[in-house]
């Protein structure tokens, strides 16, 4: 069991090229994925440089479909399939209904051309019962369309979720190089547009392809060929209604390729500068105490106004691409309605042709049209849905590597075991960034069941870094870690995190609040000098906000009071204590969590006292090493001194 984790730990270096040579392994695909070109020798040539980046964006786009298209496989969603056939069902349907539509546009037209009235009202009631038919297919296709969209977004994003969420890997990714800086977006917008699109692009090039065949069929029997004179001559053209409209999509299509090349990469930055412009908010909202005693609005202000002028821009380049797409998208749906009128006027003007077949022959050109011109009418979005998958895909690549390194594929690993005769075993350990740069180098520990023990050094020595490889959330090092088996570890750190909710849920994580009552809840609270706070516990409250420092801290010691862990780790969780406080609380800990397991990392000299054994850290070249280990109190004499003062303690506030 873990506590909250504090954000203030080291960074790896960026240097990926670096990683892979102090780990000795090969740079992989997914390696290309995760990692942008950095500094190489391909900076100095744009090819291939550009040849890189390219390989990269396919890597990042085939690891997007291994997993999202899971969907569809024998772990997927038990509707995927049904869904999926159903929409295509409904798509087959609805371009039946459209041809019917289109069918009675002549028969109609027709009617009208030889004022038969009885024929003119019989239509008039065929198409109410086949535009009814044809809006309910369109319903179902909406329902159909968006219940796969649904479904598949919780499927994928409850299959990363449970990624990021394993062995602390949310935690882990603020720790080690690549591309995947604020999850939070790429598991909600990016998530969501990855996932809706692909439907929307699968169902648009179905009905499109569909569209197609059957009204170039439609064409092709009412135009026929045209023969025109030119020069004397007579020459003629064989299906050319259907050679005009392949013609105007190619032009239309190659225009809007060309004017949009740019797209993707545009949408892909803007998508950036937005998660990055979100992320600078929530820093304000996060730290807003810290912000607003500092008075440090105004250097906020500047930052958050650099960022939106980075987001601004972003999104004048994307206008300026909107800008050009128009004018071919706006000039297609101007120009096609009229353009097969006027290659059908002069087959209807010499009478071979009849304004029925005109009007049906407008209505199939302009839906070929609008088949053909998909990607014109759909590539924004084609862009916008590419730069979205890149973004969720790295958010993978990276959650992989940190899988192999768990596994122990191709990179160093701390080994973890279990033991039965101490709490803890470090042997031949040692702690290093992940790339391979070594923090704690060369430690060999035994901590025995009860044992109270104190680290400490200087800071950056690893103190830290220690204490998170001891409770799981480091992986990268050597040597073994060797837990008593079946016990529960918790881990404390120097910033507490409160979740949102009432005081109860808070002082009951990562439990659950209705895992203990009221009575007991308000018990551990007063115990930890929280009284005060009884009456509110049921209260939903900004706790995050309202909570000291100091507050958070004893509600942390509050939470070990209610789980009973047979091992406590303290990365200085009571910093934020004057000292009185942080005796009391201390002295308090020894007497209810006697039997208990005690690690703790800090800096006052005060701590010593409640600790039976010190051990000193001390920063070197080669990473920080052990460099004493001092027992405070003889293992014999420690349960009857400890015992003693505690009895002594309690016979004095009796007296007081």
């Amino acid at each position: 069991m873990r506590e909250g984790h504090s954000p203030d730990t080291v960074k790896p270096s960026d240097n990926h090229d670096d990683k892979n040579k102090a780990v000795g392994k090969e740079p992989s695909l997914d390696d290309a994925a995760a990692h942008p070109p950095q500094n190489d020798t391909s900076k100095d040539d744009p090819q291939a440089e550009a040849a890189k980046e390219k390989r990269r964006k396919r890597a990042l786009q085939s690891r997007f479909w291994a997993s999202a298209s899971g969907f569809w496989g024998h772990k997927g969603d038990r509707l995927a399939w049904p869904l999926t056939i159903g929409l295509l069902l409904l798509i087959l349907l609805t371009v039946a209904a459209q041809y019917g539509i289109n069918v009675w546009n002549r028969a109609i037209f027709d009617a009208l051309e030889k004022k038969e009235a009885a024929r003119v009202f019989t239509l008039a009631m065929i198409f109410f019962p086949l535009a009814g038919a044809a809006i309910a297919l369109g319903v179902a296709n909406v329902y159909s369309r968006m219940s796969t969209q649904r479904r598949w977004r919780a499927w994928l994003s409850d299959h990363i979720l449970n990624e990021w969420l394993k062995n602390g890997r949310y935690y882990q990714l603020n720790l080690v190089s690549g591309d995947h800086q604020n999850p939070e977006g790429r598991l909600t917008e990016d998530l969501r547009i990855s996932t809706d699109a692909p439907v929307d692009f699968a169902v648009g090039v179905t009905t499109a392809s569909l569209s197609a065949i059957t009204f170039i069929y439609v064409l092709l029997t009412i135009g026929g060929s045209l023969t025109v004179s030119l020069g004397g001559n007579e020459i003629t053209i064989p299906a050319f209604l259907v050679i005009a409209a392949v013609l105007y999509a190619v032009i239309a299509s190659g225009t809007m390729t060309y004017v949009g090349k740019r797209f993707v990469e545009v949408s892909e930055s803007k998508n950036q500068t937005e998660a990055e412009y979100r992320y600078q908010l929530t820093r304000v909202r996060e730290n807003g105490e810290s912000i607003a005693l500092l008075g440090g609005e105004q250097e906020e202000r500047a930052g958050l106004d650099r960022s939106l002028i980075g987001v601004l821009r972003r999104w004048r380049d994307l206008c300026g691409q909107h800008m050009r797409t128009t004018i071919v998208s706006q000039g297609s749906a101007i120009v096609a309605p009229v353009l097969p009128v006027i290659l059908c006027a002069p087959k209807f003007l010499d009478g071979s042709m009849s304004l029925g077949q005109v009007m049906q022959a407008a209505s199939a050109f302009t839906i070929v049209q609008a088949a053909f011109n998909w990607l014109v009418d759909n590539y924004p979005r084609l862009a916008d849905w590419n730069a979205c998958a890149r973004r969720v895909a790295s958010l993978m690549v990276s959650l992989d590597a940190l899988e192999r390194a768990e596994t122990g594929e191709s990179i160093n690993r701390i080994r973890r075991g279990e033991t039965t005769d101490a709490a803890l075993r470090l042997k031949d350990f040692n702690v290093s960034l992940d790339n391979g740069m070594a923090v704690v180098d060369d430690t060999d520990i035994v901590i025995k069941k009860g044992e109270r023990v104190l680290i400490v050094g200087a800071s950056g020595c690893g103190k830290s870094t220690l204490v998170r490889a001891i409770s799981g959330l480091w992986p990268w090092g050597g040597g073994e870690i060797d837990v008593l088996k079946d016990a529960r570890l918790f881990l404390l750190p120097q910033r507490p995190y409160v979740p949102t909710g009432t005081l109860r849920r808070a002082v009951a994580y990562p439990g659950a609040a209705e895992d203990w009552d009221l009575e007991t809840i308000g018990k551990v609270l007063d115990r930890v000098g929280l009284g005060h706070l009884i009456d509110r516990i049921e209260n939903d409250e900004p706790w995050d906000q309202t909570l000291s420092g100091g507050e958070k801290q004893r509600l942390t010691i509050a939470r070990v009071l209610l789980h009973r862990p047979d091992i406590i780790v303290l990365d200085e969780a009571t910093a934020a204590l004057d000292p009185k406080s942080q005796d009391d609380l201390m002295k308090m800990l020894a007497e209810e969590m006697e039997g208990s397991t005690i690690l703790s990392v800090g800096h006052r000299p005060e701590l010593e006292q409640f600790h039976s054994r010190k051990l000193t850290l001390e920063k070197k070249p080669g990473g920080a090493k052990l460099v004493s280990d001092i027992l405070l109190v003889k293992p014999s004499s420690q349960p009857r001194l400890i015992g003693r003062f505690l009895r002594r303690q309690k016979q004095s506030r009796k007296a007081a």
